[in-house]
């Protein structure tokens, strides 16, 4: 690997450079930083992450030390389950909390059944959500509707209403007497908005409701200080933003909803291996601590303000092509990396999305049927503006 190879696959472990003339390749990438196949397009970090090499050889690395002697190092004072427990720590200090409110898990879905299973809801009590929460943050509900009778109350929020303060005034209309939840996305699945959080959560607190978040698409792309937001419950993940390895997962319930929301993992106390929470993929947790490291290292705000910049030349590029219709916000502080076109109808949002993958090797998301026909972008720190200008200029002739 030649000196100036080294150079650009450095830049890449980090920030990226911002001249399109003068960024790295995508093989670049690939080969040095990420392991992201050879000549890839990769515009589907809302997806998943791409784990940095780093990140992956430390995982891999304590595993081996891990099966040295299992007992001794998964366990109590072990190397591993120290290493666990502080990446756990460290976490707690990335989302802006206490160590004693988080803990690890899984993935944002495990958080969030984890959250609906530690609140005692009774037949008649509502949840009241809205119409673009993924999958993975509505089923707990839905599996409480149908065991416990719990009813659920679905706010409507056009695709394109983008102003805070009509959203704000949407749930303080929906929320009734019976409502003790509101569980919604902090950046949402469909056109990556950036939700009123703060204010929601403060409509929640002076309903007595309690006010859940569903954080998968901000932890790693945007700053969170949990506690300057003032939800009661948070769920993340560390494989989306954060790139770290795949299954691993953050669940926050603050001090002042502890004896409202009850974990069965927090039983035994929150760490990570416990008689509560049983042992875990200890050497995922070790890994997940490295990425934490190194999104800190870089700096939130300067990885945010890298992140807008390509999501700003997404977001132009898309607009200029006259056969679709952008719905995420303007720039703004209501954007977010996810930028999400609706595709015209006579090109359906499968086919169209796996054309471009095996024809282009552009990796794309294709929008959920029941939101809309459409697909989404989401740049992250490891893609390029020459990355950016090509998949521009794919779309546009794909449907010219």
């Amino acid at each position: 690997m030649t000196v100036e190879t080294t150079r650009r696959a450095a830049l890449f472990a980090g920030l990226g450079v911002t001249g399109a003339a003068g960024c790295a390749t995508t093989s670049v990438a690939a080969e040095y930083a990420y392991g992201l196949a050879p000549r890839l397009t990769y515009l589907n970090t809302a997806s998943l992450g791409p784990t940095p090499r780093s990140v992956y050889e430390r995982t891999i690395a304590a595993w081996r030390e891990i099966e040295t002697n299992p007992v001794r190092q998964s366990y109590g004072g072990g190397a591993g389950a120290l290493e666990a427990e502080g990446a756990r720590q460290r976490a707690a200090g990335l989302f802006g909390c206490d160590g004693s409110e988080l803990l690890i898990t899984r993935s944002t879905t495990e958080a969030m059944n984890s959250i609906a299973a530690g609140i005692l809801l009774e037949r008649g009590d509502r949840v009241l959500t809205t119409n673009h929460e993924h999958h993975g943050g509505e089923m707990c509900w839905q599996y409480l509707q149908r065991k416990r009778g719990v009813e659920i109350d679905v706010l409507r929020i056009p695709l394109t209403e983008h102003d805070p303060a009509a959203i704000l005034n949407r749930f303080d209309a929906a929320i009734t007497r019976r409502t003790r939840v509101i569980s919604v996305s902090h950046v949402l699945t469909t056109n990556g908005l950036r939700m009123p959080i703060a204010e929601i959560a403060a409509l929640a607190r002076a309903r007595n409701t309690l006010c859940v978040v569903d954080g998968a698409q901000a932890i790693g792309q945007i700053p969170v200080d949990v506690h300057e937001l003032g939800c009661h419950a948070y769920a993340g993940a560390g494989h989306k933003w954060l790139m770290g390895p795949k299954g691993t997962g953050f669940l926050y319930v603050s001090a002042d909803a502890a004896d409202r929301i009850e974990p069965m993992q927090r039983q035994d106390g929150p760490h990570y291996v416990s008689n509560s929470a049983g042992m875990g993929a200890v050497p995922l947790v070790i890994g997940l601590g490295v990425a934490i490291d190194e999104m800190r290292a870089r700096g939130m705000s300067a990885v945010e303000q890298r992140i807008l910049a390509l999501r700003e030349r997404v977001y132009r590029g898309l607009a200029s092509i006259p056969r679709l219709e952008v719905v995420s916000p303007p720039t703004g502080p209501s954007a977010s990396a996810l930028v999400a076109v609706r595709l015209p109808d006579d090109v359906p949002a499968r086919p169209f999305q796996a054309m471009l993958r095996e024809r282009h090797n552009l990796v794309v998301k294709r929008v959920e049927d029941h939101y809309f026909n459409g697909i989404r972008l989401s740049p992250h720190i490891f893609n390029t503006e020459a990355e950016i200008d090509f998949a521009i200029t794919t779309i546009r002739n794909e449907l010219t």
